[in-house]
């Protein structure tokens, strides 16, 4: 077995496909309609259909799950950031662990948590 994909649900795909393209880089491999396929196997589906299928209400910042990326620049990423996106809201400032690791925390436009951190203990700075 083989884990493919990860899917989180916003509100509006085009302006998330734009804010993962924007901090990761991330590309459109697939449009299905409210389903988009990211590079790297993110997905983005679309708040209602998620409901829909459920029967549920989508609850943001539940802080039960996160996206982790690994970035050795942390500094230069938090200040582009907080350039594209000075409205973001932030689980956690830029700040080290006690191992030495660097990580951000912050919410995507539809309140997923995000972590960003570098590769090693140490690393970035």
């Amino acid at each position: 077995m083989k884990l493919k994909n990860i899917l989180i649900v916003v509100k509006d795909i085009e302006k998330s496909k734009q804010f993962y393209h924007d901090l990761f880089g991330l590309d459109m491999v697939l449009d299905n309609d409210g389903n988009m396929i990211l590079t790297e196997g993110l997905v983005l589906q679309d708040e209602k259909i998620w409901k829909d299928f459920l029967g549920r209400e989508v609850v943001p910042e539940n802080n039960a799950c996160e996206l982790y990326f690994e970035e050795p620049n942390i500094e230069a990423f938090a200040e582009k950031l907080e350039k594209l996106y000075p409205s973001i809201r932030y689980a956690n400032q830029l700040m080290r662990h006690s191992w030495g690791q660097k990580v951000i925390r912050f919410y995507d436009l539809d309140g997923n948590l995000i972590e960003v951190g570098t590769s090693e203990a140490g690393v970035g700075g």
